[in-house]
C-alpha cells in the first residue's frame, strides 16, 4: 500500500465530494445492483413494497461502495502503475490513503446498520460477508497470487442476489443460491475479455490475471466452458423458481446467443490476438441485464 499522497491544494467540495464518491466505482455498484431488484420481485412473487426496494438498493450501493473503497486504497499502487486506473482519486492524489480508510469503514458500519435496523440482520450479515469476501479474500488473498482470482473473487459480485432474497424473505432459498450461481459463472467470460484487452497494464502491475499468464487459446478455451455453464445455471432456475414461458424464452435465445459468441472469441484466439475482445465483454453485461429483466417480468406476467 502507498503512503499518503499529497492532495493539491484547497480542493473545493465539490470536487472532494467527486472524489468519494469515484473511490466507491460508481459503474461496478451499478451492474451489482442490475440482480437485486429482480430478484426481490421473484422472493416477493410480486412488486414488494417501494421503499423495502429503495432501502435495499441504498444499503446495497453503500455495502458496495465500502468493498470498492477498500479495494481502491489496497490497490493503489496497482492503480498507479495501470492506464484504466491511473485517474482514480488515490492515484491523483485527490483523496489521501487515511481518508479512503476512513470513508470505506464508514460506509462499512453504516450498510451494516442500515440493513439490520432497515431491513433484517440476515441481510446485514450476508453484506458484512461480502464485504470481508471481497476484501480479505479476493483483494488481499487471491487478486496477486493466482490467475484463478477473478473466478473465486466473483461471489462477492453475486452476493446482492443472496441480500435481496433475504431482503424480502428474510432467508436464503435454493432459488436464490442458483441466482447467486448464475452471477457467479457468468463473472469470468464477463472478465476474461476485458482482461485481455488490458493485458499490458496487468502485466505491468503484476497481477497474475489468466491472459497474463496463459496463451490466449487457453483463455478463449476457459471463457467457452464458462459461458456454457452459466447457461447452464440460468435454465437450472426454471424447475427451481418454477420459471414461465417469458423467462425461459429469454434464457435459451439468448444463453445460445452469448455462448456462440464466446466460440467466435476463441476461435479468433487460437490463431491470433483477438481484435476486439470486448465486444463479448459489453455483451455480457447486455446478456445479464436481459436475463434479470425476464427475472423480473416472469413472476408478473406469469405464462
Amino acid at each position: 500500500m502507498a503512503s499518503d499522497t499529497k492532495i493539491p491544494a484547497n480542493p473545493s467540495f465539490g470536487s472532494k465530494l467527486r472524489a468519494y464518491f469515484a473511490l466507491t466505482k460508481p459503474r461496478v455498484i451499478e451492474l451489482l445492483l442490475i440482480a437485486t431488484v429482480p430478484t426481490m420481485i421473484l422472493a416477493a412473487n410480486g412488486i414488494p413494497s417501494l421503499w423495502l426496494i429503495f432501502a435495499t438498493l441504498i444499503g446495497g450501493s453503500l455495502s458496495a461502495g465500502s468493498a470498492n473503497a477498500f479495494n481502491c486504497y489496497i490497490d493503489s499502487d496497482i492503480d498507479k502503475v495501470m492506464g484504466r486506473t491511473k485517474n482514480r482519486p488515490l492515484v491523483t492524489g485527490e483523496l489521501t490513503q487515511t481518508e479512503a480508510y476512513r470513508f470505506a469503514w464508514a460506509l462499512a458500519i453504516i450498510s451494516t446498520l442500515w440493513f439490520g435496523l432497515l431491513i433484517n440482520w440476515l441481510s446485514a450479515a450476508l453484506s458484512v460477508a461480502a464485504i470481508l469476501f471481497y476484501v480479505f479474500v479476493y483483494t488481499l488473498g487471491l487478486k496477486r497470487r493466482t490467475p484463478q482470482n477473478i473466478v473465486w473473487g466473483g461471489a462477492a459480485g453475486a452476493m446482492p442476489a443472496l441480500i435481496g432474497w433475504a431482503a424480502v424473505t428474510n432467508e436464503v432459498s435454493a432459488a436464490a443460491w442458483v441466482l447467486f450461481l448464475i452471477v457467479f459463472l457468468w463473472t469470468p467470460p464477463h472478465y476474461w475479455p476485458l482482461s485481455m484487452r488490458y493485458l499490458e497494464d496487468y502485466r505491468d502491475a503484476g497481477v497474475p490475471m489468466l491472459p497474463v499468464v496463459a496463451k490466449n487459446e487457453i483463455v478463449g478455451r476457459q471463457i467457452i466452458l464458462y459461458a456454457w455453464a452459466y447457461f447452464a445455471a440460468s435454465l437450472l432456475l426454471i424447475p427451481i423458481a418454477s420459471m414461465g414461458l417469458i423467462y425461459i424464452v429469454v434464457a435459451v435465445i439468448s444463453g445460445l446467443w452469448f455462448a456462440i459468441e464466446s466460440h467466435r472469441l476463441y476461435a479468433e484466439a487460437r490463431t491470433s490476438i483477438p481484435k476486439n475482445p470486448m465486444k463479448l465483454f459489453h455483451l455480457s453485461i447486455t446478456h445479464l441485464t436481459l436475463l434479470f429483466l425476464a427475472i423480473a417480468v416472469d413472476p408478473l406476467i406469469h405464462l
